[in-house]
């Protein structure tokens, strides 16, 4: 794999995060004296320590999505544990919230939210009342079946009313989530998508998005590119049964493809990922596994910041709700939120004692639906 120099920024921040050690992890068998701490604390390290806090500080409030830069590190959040579910609001609570957004502070900058919901209203409260330094991509999740017409609309009031009253936490809102792509089973018309993206856009002081896969966004003529402040796309190398040595590749095709189709226009990278489990047809054999998930997150999170593009990696945390096949193994973090092979290094703290992940040789457990 191609070594990478990383940005000023982010060096720094690992420098800081070791010298951190001296500031808030002693020895056990040191006495935790104040003047015995300073004692131990040498300029440049309190200089580097300044440093890295004034630039995560500046990444946050600098970010805007409508231009095409890179503005932090960025990942999908939705912290359902076993036995919650979106769909029956069975919600996490704010105390698993604050946990959860205490992990990734550590790591990002900026997270995606799918819901205007109590979900995304518990975030947004944790992130305000305990000083969290995160800015949000705040999401509505619409549908198109009939008779979803009243859930979309208490979906798109809620999102309107959190992207007004937490305005120095919404960096944008994301109408929709995957409702144009072809093989979407909540699919909108193009003319509906562009009633409610000008709905929440007439309300809202904050850029407004599409969040949809790439085979929609690299059409020229998708109507809603002109509607939109950004487009946020979506990509997934393993959908296209890509298994890890083309995963690269694939994805910058399909980045290029929306680029050109729409010149000028900003592009988010809204979801792109690698579950570390697989199974079924969809997927090569065996695609899913922690070593090529972590090959894949250190490759993309360079390219993204050598080619000014902004990330949210799908996703943070393992899903239970969403079945035991591929969906359920998107995260980097397991749903006991122990860090996988990817964020080891960064978490020891999280180390599992046992696997994060299900194992190729196991009984084969039942797949849950999956994308086309």
């Amino acid at each position: 794999m191609k070594t990478v120099r990383l940005p000023w920024r982010t060096q720094s921040c690992v420098l800081c995060r070791d010298s951190s050690r001296h500031f808030f992890n002693p020895r056990q068998d040191t006495p935790a004296r104040v003047p015995a701490l300073h004692a131990r604390v040498r300029a440049p390290q309190l200089i580097l320590a300044l440093i890295c806090a004034f630039a995560l500080a500046s990444s946050a409030l600098a970010a805007d999505l409508t231009v095409q830069k890179w503005n932090g590190n960025g990942i999908d959040y939705s912290g359902y544990r076993a036995g919650q579910n979106p769909q029956l609001n069975r919600f996490p609570t704010q105390a698993q919230i604050l946990e959860d957004l205490k992990i990734l502070q550590r790591n990002w900058t900026l997270i995606r939210l799918y819901g205007g919901d109590q979900h995304s209203q518990d975030v947004m409260e944790v992130i305000r009342r305990e000083k969290i330094g995160l800015k949000v991509l705040l999401g509505i999740w619409l549908d198109g079946k009939p008779g979803k017409e009243g859930e979309n609309a208490n979906q798109t009031a809620t999102a309107i009313r959190l992207a007004n009253e937490y305005k120095d936490i919404v960096l944008g809102v994301s109408v929709g989530n995957e409702i144009l792509v072809s093989w979407s089973d909540h699919k909108l018309t193009e003319e509906k998508a562009i009633e409610y993206v000008d709905q929440v856009k007439k309300a809202v002081s904050c850029p407004v998005t599409v969040a949809d896969d790439s085979l929609y966004w690299r059409q020229p003529e998708a109507k809603l590119a002109s509607h939109v402040d950004f487009i946020t796309m979506h990509t997934y190398p393993m959908w296209g049964h890509e298994d890890i040595g083309t995963a690269m590749p694939s994805t910058i095709r399909n980045y290029e493809s929306v680029r050109k189709a729409h010149p000028g226009k900003t592009i988010v990278l809204g979801e792109a990922g690698w579950a570390s489990y697989t199974i079924g047809a969809q997927n090569a054999p065996r695609a899913g596994d922690e070593k090529k998930q972590k090959r894949y997150y250190e490759e993309l999170t360079a390219w993204a910041k050598a080619n000014d593009a902004t990330l949210f990696w799908f996703e943070a945390f393992d899903e239970p709700w969403k079945g035991s096949g591929t969906e359920g193994h998107w995260g980097l973090f397991s749903e006991g939120r122990k860090a996988k092979l990817a964020m080891q290094t960064l978490y020891p703290d999280l180390m599992p004692a046992g696997p994060t992940s299900p194992g190729y040789d196991s009984p084969a457990v039942p797949a849950a639906k999956e994308k086309p």
